[in-house]
């Protein structure tokens, strides 16, 4: 009984000494627990993360931009957020110390969104018409090069700055004919709606000249100096979330759901398969590995975000995205 005693007493301060051991890393969200963001918490329940010894707490957000200035002043060490983005941050804030080292979203989901029934089926087709655009949206930040590269003259589309929440459901009710956001998002938030899926037209940017990369894990620089293997363990377990999603999406929602019980796991799934198909696993990613970048691709987005954006400063690559903390040609998904 003594000896059996002092073993489980030497267990348990054991197991408190390897949860004491764990590094605590808040992770900053772009937006809310949806299925783009179930491999996520899939490095959670798996013991991803837990195997990195790091105790990884999720945070919603509340738009592509909001995770920047979150992870820029020291308040989470990750997030998740809008490369394009982050560089004009960077530009008007050239001493921040954020940059990002993992790319998610190789091909972006930058959308307008808009109705058939409603005359939106072509870039040409917003001219004269309303737009509702959330200010902080990834998507809309980038609606001027979409214009340009559609020679769209802004001065004949109405924007009308709307919130998140009532995004979807304006364009539902046909008080605005188009709106910006991230395909995924917004065309199954308007099924949900009700709206016809054939009367819903969905113009990727990427598809009409915009080349830019879209959402990235973005570090605080100052604490990944300082903590590279934390920094290392963390994208390793991510990408492991990622493959898993990837391979058993049904699975992967389980754990949102888990997260988040009100949403629709049907919906969810289907959103978070529109995110593999079309922005996670794209050619270039099976190619040449999942979070790292083709650095002339990134020369050109840069380029490209400068026909409509006036730099203060000296674009630089380099700091904006780093492969420091990657392996050697990026993760495989398969």
């Amino acid at each position: 009984m003594f000896h059996r005693t002092i073993l489980t007493a030497a267990a348990a301060a054991l197991m408190s000494t390897a949860a004491f051991a764990q590094t605590e890393v808040p992770f900053a969200l772009d937006w809310k627990f949806e299925g783009p963001a179930a491999p996520y918490f899939v490095a959670i329940d798996k013991g991803y993360f837990g195997e990195k010894d790091l105790a990884v707490e999720i945070s919603a957000g509340s738009g592509s931009l909001d995770a920047i200035p979150k992870v820029a002043t020291g308040a989470f060490p990750v997030g998740f957020a809008d490369i394009n983005s982050l560089i004009k941050f960077l530009d008007q804030n050239p001493d921040a110390p954020v940059m990002a080292v993992m790319m998610v979203y190789d091909k972006p989901p930058f959308a307008v969104i808009g109705r058939k029934s409603l005359g939106i089926e072509t870039p040409a087709d917003l001219m004269g018409k309303v737009l509702g655009a959330p200010p902080p949206d990834g998507a809309w930040a980038q609606f001027p090069i979409f214009a340009a590269e559609n020679d769209l003259d802004m001065a004949e589309i109405t924007v009308e700055p709307v919130g998140f929440p009532t995004r979807e459901p304006m364009l539902a009710e046909g008080n605005v004919a188009a709106i910006t956001g991230f395909s995924f998002s917004s065309y199954l938030n308007l099924v949900r709606l009700d709206v016809p899926e054939d009367d819903i037209t969905t113009l990727l940017m990427a598809d009409y000249g915009v080349d830019l990369y879209g959402n990235a894990v973005i570090v605080n620089t100052n604490y990944a100096a300082e903590n590279p293997d934390v920094i290392k363990g963390f994208l390793e377990a991510v990408a492991m979330g990622w493959k898993d999603a990837i391979a058993d999406p049904e699975s992967a929602i389980a754990s949102l759901i888990e997260r988040n019980p009100a949403a629709d796991a049907g919906l969810e799934q289907r959103r978070l398969q529109l995110s593999i198909d079309a922005n996670v696993m794209t050619d270039y990613v099976m190619e040449n590995g999942f979070g790292g970048i083709d650095e002339a691709r990134l020369e050109s987005a840069v380029e490209q975000i400068g026909t409509t954006y006036e730099f203060e400063g000296e674009a630089d690559i380099a700091k904006y995205f780093s492969e420091e903390y990657l392996p050697e040609g990026g993760f495989s998904l398969k």
